[in-house]
């Protein structure tokens, strides 16, 4: 059997949902399913996430992130590797950390149809920029 050219980057780029493993206190895997956006040209990946969540705090103890997308027939699959930052929450529905939320959302889904709406729920959710900074990418060899 001869392995056929797989892009792992191609997959996750046409993906919207995954699982992110972050690393819990004691060192196991804590995984979460997550929506998310591939900015593939700045190759990060964006997650809204909420302040208090178990993957915010492992993610403010230890940055250090994977990302596993499956094709929806289950083969193939890939992971992304990465560091990953947080923005937020934001107190102002004006502020940066919120605008950077409103940026996400843009990218990933384009315009919503009531903004004040959205800005007041990412500060009321208490809403975090999750941005994980690609490292490294695989998948099978097809």
């Amino acid at each position: 059997m001869t392995a056929t050219a797989f892009d792992p980057y191609a997959l996750i780029a046409q993906s919207r949902l995954g699982v992110l493993a972050t690393i819990k206190a004691d060192g196991r895997p804590q995984l979460s399913p997550v929506l998310f956006h591939f900015d593939r040209e700045a190759n990060v990946i964006l997650v809204s996430t909420q302040e208090g969540r178990a993957k915010t705090a492992n993610l403010r103890r230890d940055p250090r992130v994977s990302l596993e997308v499956t094709a929806p027939d289950g083969r193939p699959w890939a992971t992304a590797e990465g560091t990953a930052s947080l923005t937020g929450p934001g107190l102002d529905p004006n502020g940066p950390e919120v605008e950077a939320l409103v940026d996400y959302y843009r990218r990933a889904g384009g315009e919503h149809p009531d903004w004040a709406k959205y800005r007041e729920a990412m500060v009321s959710d208490r809403r975090v920029l999750l941005t994980i900074t690609v490292d490294h990418v695989y998948g099978p060899r097809i």
